[in-house]
């Protein structure tokens, strides 16, 4: 009985958190990808979320939830509303931030996650701060290197620690890898949108925690949170993006990202962080992210590829 409740409050979250950061990675490999060959992150945004509301809504059928959220809950609808705006804004900057620089940017700069989390949930007195003891020290110690690492990367032009893999250059022109690359400039703006959409995500836990101790009904909420991300993204995509030529996938690699995320990528995550956030809390769910920058920089360095620098390049 006790291995079979450690495994239910501590393996199966653990492994379903370390899923997400991969499948997440995939994820943005494929927009990066996508965008470089003309993808409109206005358009992708909102067809996430159509899709992600399609597939809560099978979901919650398949699983019979309830598809109404309970009248005497006004502040959880305020709640979701609220969480869902902050998502949506931390996307459109996410997918700029990560146009403008690369996945192992975006993994990299992740890493503040776990920090901001830590100092919202200290705020908002979900988290005890106890300064002598190891735990809390290790915590504060681990949120001052999160801040300093992420604008040593953004802001620090290092060496060249991998070079683009040999089979990636071979494979194709000389210059193919470097589409993925981004002018110095553009790299420290993007990833000061990154620093912005992870102060984002990191606010979304602290709402998420909230809403699953009024509603702790994982499918439904995350269902009505798309159908309310929808609502949000699509009048604001179509005013910034009125040419509906413009909302042609042209590519086949822009339907694929389209369709990872939308079906699988954001969804997937969206149920696992709630019921991560459910079962362990906020800053546990936060504590994961740093595992995506090896999963970023292999990836990138295979199938962009992408060198790696210490710091920016």
């Amino acid at each position: 009985m006790a291995r079979r409740n450690e495994f239910k409050e501590l393996v199966l979250p653990s492994t379903a958190m370390v899923a997400v950061q991969c499948s997440t990675v995939v994820g943005n490999i494929l927009v990066k990808a996508a965008s470089s060959k003309g993808m409109n992150y206005f358009v992708f945004t909102a067809y996430c979320y159509v899709l992600g509301s399609l597939v809560f809504l099978l979901l919650a059928s398949f699983f019979k939830r309830k598809t109404t959220l309970p009248p005497s809950k006004f502040p959880l609808f305020i709640r979701i509303f609220i969480f869902e705006l902050l998502g949506f804004s931390g996307q459109l900057c996410f997918y700029k931030g990560l146009q403008l620089g690369s996945p192992t940017l975006a993994s990299a700069n992740a890493n503040l996650i776990p920090a901001f989390t830590f100092i919202l949930a200290v705020f908002f007195r979900m988290e005890k701060v106890a300064f002598r003891s190891s735990s809390t020290q290790a915590k504060i110690i681990g949120t001052i290197a999160s801040i300093f690492g992420a604008f040593v990367i953004i802001l620090y032009k290092g060496p060249k620690v991998i070079s683009t893999l040999t089979w990636t250059s071979s494979s194709s022109s000389s210059s193919s890898p470097l589409v993925f690359m981004s002018s110095e400039s553009n790299w420290i703006i993007g990833g000061l949108l990154l620093v912005v959409t992870f102060l984002l995500i990191s606010f979304g836990f602290i709402i998420q925690s909230q809403i699953m101790k009024i509603y702790p009904e994982e499918i439904t909420v995350t269902f009505f949170g798309k159908l309310l991300g929808t609502m949000i993204s699509l009048p604001v995509c179509l005013l910034v993006e009125p040419n509906l030529s413009s909302w042609r996938l042209t590519s086949s690699l822009a339907v694929v990202a389209v369709l990872y995320m939308g079906l699988f990528g954001i969804s997937f995550s969206s149920l696992m962080y709630m019921w991560a956030i459910h079962l362990k809390g906020p800053v546990f769910v936060a504590s994961f992210q740093p595992t995506s920058i090896v999963i970023a920089v292999v990836m990138s360095a295979i199938f962009l590829g992408e060198a790696i620098f210490l710091g920016r390049y």
